[in-house]
Order: C-alpha cells, then sequence, then structure tokens
C-alpha cells in the first residue's frame, strides 16, 4: 500500500482543507454539502486504493513518475514548514487578517509542489503546484485590497476541492486502465 501514500497524504489535506474552511461566508447548507462530499471523494479514493493495492504494481516506465521520500524529498518539507510558520508569525505581527493565513496556508503548499514534481517527473504535480499557488497568491492579494472574507473558500476550499478530485480522477483511471489490462 506504500505506493499509494502520496495520494493518501494529498488527499488527508485535501480533506482537512474542505473541512477546516468550509464555512462564512458560505451559506450553512452549501458548507455541509461540500464537507459531505470531501468526506465521500476522500472514502473513496481509500476504497480505490485499497482496490489497487490488490493488483499486481505495473512496472514504471523510464519516464514513469517515481514518488521518492529520501533526502531531498525531506529536505523540501523542512522548507516547507519554516516558510509555514515563519510567515503564520510574520502575518501575525502584521496585524493581517486571519483569512491571510489561510491564503499563506495554500500558496507554501502550492510552491513546495514545484520542486517535488520536478524531483518526481510528474506532470501532474506540477499542475496542482500551480492550481494551489495561484489560489493562494489570489488569496493574499484578496486580503491585501481589503476583501479576505472569500478567502477561505479561495484559498482553502478550492484547494481541497482541487485535491481531492485530481487524485479521484487520478485513481479512476488507474482502475479503468488495471481492469483493461486484466489485472486481477
Amino acid at each position: 500500500m506504500t505506493r499509494f501514500l502520496g495520494f493518501h497524504i494529498g488527499s488527508g489535506f485535501g480533506l482537512a482543507f474542505v473541512l477546516a474552511n468550509s464555512g462564512p461566508p458560505l451559506p450553512p447548507s452549501i458548507a455541509l454539502v461540500l464537507r459531505a462530499l470531501a468526506v465521500a471523494a476522500f472514502a473513496a479514493i481509500i476504497a480505490l486504493t485499497v482496490f489497487l493495492g490488490r493488483r499486481p504494481a505495473v512496472p514504471p516506465g523510464p519516464d514513469s513518475p517515481q514518488m521518492r521520500f529520501d533526502g531531498f524529498f525531506g529536505t523540501v518539507v523542512l522548507v516547507e514548514a519554516v516558510l509555514l510558520f515563519g510567515g503564520l508569525q510574520v502575518l501575525r505581527l502584521l496585524d493581517a487578517p486571519v483569512q491571510a493565513n489561510v491564503a499563506w496556508i495554500a500558496l507554501v503548499v502550492g510552491v513546495h509542489f514545484f520542486p517535488l514534481a520536478r524531483h518526481w517527473r510528474s506532470g501532474s504535480l506540477m499542475y496542482a503546484a500551480a492550481y494551489i499557488s495561484a489560489l493562494g497568491l489570489l488569496g493574499l492579494a484578496l486580503v491585501l485590497v481589503g476583501v479576505p472574507e472569500p478567502v477561505p473558500f479561495v484559498s482553502g476550499v478550492l484547494p481541497g476541492v482541487g485535491m481531492l478530485a485530481g487524485i479521484l480522477a487520478s485513481l479512476v483511471v488507474q482502475s479503468g486502465e488495471s481492469r483493461l489490462s486484466g489485472g486481477a
């Protein structure tokens, strides 16, 4: 099941983004639906990884993405943690609205995917990096122009939904390929 570790980590963070940020200014009914869909997507991701984990792994080709949780990964995560906590302290010292924290977190999470996407040769992770980073920047811009209210949705819910949807779509494609190739 370790071959799906990245999917589990990403979907866990996607779920956390949605659950933590699906609140005001969203109407409570929409927030509830978003949370329920996020939980359902997370459950589907776990189910698909269990299903796919029972099938033999397809050996990667020379140009296939290869997730390696090695020293490079550790360094990227360490830098990410320093930027996250350091940036949150700077925002606090600047007396920025609390919504700026969500945007900063999204920006740092998005940016940390760029070196990992290159290291792992993963084009899809590069798209995730750009998507999440852009939503983090948009949230910071909204705070800067004095419109912080939508930031939790823009920089929290949308990145979370994107992470869950992207991972789920990838697993559905893998599941279909597995069926087509006659995997047991």
